[in-house]
């Protein structure tokens, strides 16, 4: 990451993006907390993105796993 024109190794890692634009992270979690929110908003900014998907494996059916979330304004 570089923050202020400085370089700073950070553990945060992305665990997938699409086409340089759509973060996706993957989780195996009872259910989403607001840190899981939180995590995945940062990612956003920090990457510069405006579209991610909380994926979470732990469920009957993947569709009650999936929460979108975006990033301030779609880009034009």
């Amino acid at each position: 990451m570089v923050y202020d024109g400085q370089k700073i190794d950070v553990g945060y890692r992305i665990d997938m993006i699409n086409e340089n634009c759509v973060i996706i992270e993957n989780k195996v979690v009872e259910r989403f907390t607001p840190v899981h929110e939180a995590q995945m908003l940062t990612y956003l900014k920090l990457k510069g993105c405006w579209l991610g998907y909380l994926l979470n494996w732990n469920t009957v059916r993947m569709k009650y796993g999936i929460r979108r979330m975006v990033n301030g304004d779609k880009p034009q």
